[in-house]
């Protein structure tokens, strides 16, 4: 399920927050979580799907800014954002209930900006014409970046370019891993997924993001915007990568998609 959340700033508190907000602003919504119900919280943090999933990604904060060095300082109080989370249709009243009038606190070490919440709004199912297993095909957009990639040798991350055909490989492996956590192996192993993408007549954007910024836990991950992913999936299989995003680190808000085509 999609929710479309509309945040006003806090006049009197600081304009500033970090370029990193990623990493800060799922914690924000995780503690408002949290308040509303400590089971489900525990559920989301510890447990999961399996495999340490988490179902939930969101979008880029869309807002008028100004870069200043590794800050970004809020032009306009108003900002914009979508989250997505893979539930049971029956938590959508649950969940908008829990994010109305509530604060988000985006802050680090350095800088901190407070909003309100003025208004969520639950966006309708873009799959709610297809049945459950029916096999379709949708045009998707990224509006985060996308970010594949495998471990190497020492642990860490390489990434890989969309130019490069193991992007698609890597998005495809991770979709499947997220419908063994949700469902089971062998539905994993019997579903058919396809990834296709679709280059504008623009290059392709990078960004380097760091999660937990300014920590020893410190990681820089590369990604992607600027393109589109065709997908190919069962109703409920394209429903789980529209909700928890696709790709790596989408509990940190990266690989989230909106349908832009079926």
């Amino acid at each position: 399920m999609i929710f479309h959340l509309h945040l006003l700033r806090k006049s009197n508190k600081s304009s500033e927050i970090p370029i990193n907000y990623q990493y800060p602003l799922s914690a924000a919504i995780y503690k408002i979580l949290q308040k509303g119900n400590a089971e489900y919280s525990k559920f989301l943090h510890e447990i999961g799907y399996g495999k340490g999933y988490k179902f939930f990604t969101f979008s880029d904060l869309k807002m008028k800014y100004r870069r200043n060095g590794d800050r970004m300082l809020i032009i306009d109080d108003r900002v914009e954002l979508k989250v997505h989370f893979h539930l049971p249709e029956a938590s959508r009243t649950f969940i908008e209930g829990l994010f109305k009038s509530e604060e988000i606190i985006i802050a680090d070490k350095k800088s901190k900006a407070e909003f309100q919440v003025q208004s969520i709004i639950s966006l309708s199912n873009p799959l709610k014409e297809f049945h459950d297993n029916e096999i379709t095909q949708i045009t998707t957009r990224p509006i985060s970046m996308i970010i594949a990639g495998e471990k190497n040798k020492e642990g860490n991350y390489d990434y890989y370019h969309p130019n490069d055909p193991l992007f698609g490989n890597s998005l495809l492996h991770n979709w499947k891993n997220k419908i063994t956590a949700c469902y089971d192996q062998q539905t994993s192993d019997d579903s058919i997924l396809k990834v296709e993408i679709e280059k504008y007549n623009q290059p392709y954007r990078s960004r380097l993001v760091s999660v937990k910024a300014d920590t020893n836990a410190e990681t820089k991950i590369k990604g992607f915007l600027n393109f589109k992913l065709k997908l190919t999936a069962e109703k409920r299989f394209l429903e789980l990568a529209l909700n928890a995003g696709l790709g790596l680190y989408s509990a940190q808000g990266m690989g989230c998609l909106e349908v832009v085509g079926k």
